[in-house]
């Protein structure tokens, strides 16, 4: 596997080696002791996984403490792209966004820590998959409009279709202080 820090502290996009022939291929797609070795030693204690169409955008989520999640995500089938927002207050990159796709052909995936919002947007129908640090508590969950205008998220999709939930989510700026 080869582990590729970002620009922002804490994200690390993760390639498998994939072993393909005519039958197919096969790829280890979690490996604790790597994963350790690499920055990433947590135990995850609760798998999810969604379909979404083309066009649809989910995000952007968090947890609040004591209930924050850590996730490793990647996608079983087709591509998105995949928004982690650092909202750490004392962080040098609060506010600032990185940006992947993930894609089922290349098997990449990415490890975003505690401490971030999370969203994809679905460029094709896609089955996405990712592994918790903590379970999900629905009084702790949190979230950013999408097209928050200070972030200004370039998320490859027009016209996306986001749920009624989303959409009702507060502004970055109405979450959190930059000073």
């Amino acid at each position: 596997m080869e582990f590729r820090k970002s620009s922002i502290k804490g994200l690390i996009e993760i390639y498998p080696r994939v072993f393909g022939d005519a039958r197919g291929h096969f790829f280890e797609s979690y490996r604790e002791d790597l994963f350790a070795q690499n920055g990433i030693p947590f135990l995850f204690v609760q798998d999810n996984q969604s379909f979404s169409t083309a066009g649809v955008l989910r995000g952007l989520h968090f947890q609040n403490a004591p209930f924050a999640q850590g996730k490793l995500v990647r996608v079983i089938s087709g591509k998105v792209i995949d928004i982690a927002v650092d909202i750490r207050p004392n962080s040098i990159t609060f506010g600032k966004y990185e940006k992947f796709v993930l894609d089922a052909t290349l098997q990449n995936m990415v490890y975003i820590p505690e401490g971030f919002a999370h969203g994809f947007a679905a460029l094709e129908d896609s089955i996405f998959s990712y592994k918790c640090t903590n379970n999900y508590n629905k009084a702790s969950e949190g979230g950013i409009i999408w097209n928050d205008s200070d972030l200004n998220i370039d998320w490859g999709i027009e016209n996306p279709n986001v749920s009624e939930k989303d959409l009702e989510l507060p502004n970055f700026n109405d979450l959190f202080s930059k000073n």
